[in-house]
């Protein structure tokens, strides 16, 4: 039980070290485009994503066979994470 914990928190390592980076995307509008091109890698959900965005970025992930993280953090904590002053419910980290 204890190691989906410990990979949690690599991906919230992760994603801090690409802070400012063009590698990272913040945002499900932002995010959905680059999926729909293929240039995202990785999909990093928070724990409260709404269903319909989650259900979006799922579909257009399976085609680009993009791997979906979800967070047990919500996107609150997740919009600190990407220090920014507001909740971010979708993260991308383009290839």
């Amino acid at each position: 039980m204890g190691s989906p914990k410990i990979y949690k928190v690599e991906i919230l390592i992760e994603i801090k070290k690409l802070i400012g980076s063009e590698k990272l995307i913040i945002g499900a509008d932002r995010v959905l485009k680059y999926l729909k091109a293929g240039k995202i890698e990785k999909v990093i959900l928070a724990s409260n994503c709404n269903k319909d965005v989650f259900g979006e970025i799922e579909h257009f992930a399976n085609f680009s066979e993009v791997k979906i993280e979800k967070l047990d953090i919500p996107n609150d904590e997740l919009g600190t994470v990407c220090k920014k002053p507001f909740s971010v419910a979708v993260v991308g980290i383009l290839k």
